[in-house]
């Protein structure tokens, strides 16, 4: 029982931490926005899919439980 506190308290901060990111993402500008995003807009039709933005944040999460485990 004594293995499950660290564990716990992670996976709270890093919900935490995307609860945050996802509150705020709207009010930080580049977020979404960076080059090797892919937006295609025709008439009837749009298409997004945040491809630099996911592997920035990707990146970032993987970096951070790195640390954690260290």
């Amino acid at each position: 029982m004594n293995n499950l506190g660290k564990p716990l308290i992670i996976s709270g901060l890093v919900l935490v931490a995307v609860g945050l990111l996802i509150s705020y993402a709207g009010r930080i500008p580049w977020l979404g926005r960076l080059p090797g995003d892919i937006y295609l807009k025709k008439e009837n039709f749009s298409f997004y899919f945040p491809l630099a933005t996911s592997i920035l944040l990707s990146a970032l999460l993987s970096l951070i439980l790195w640390l954690f485990r260290r």
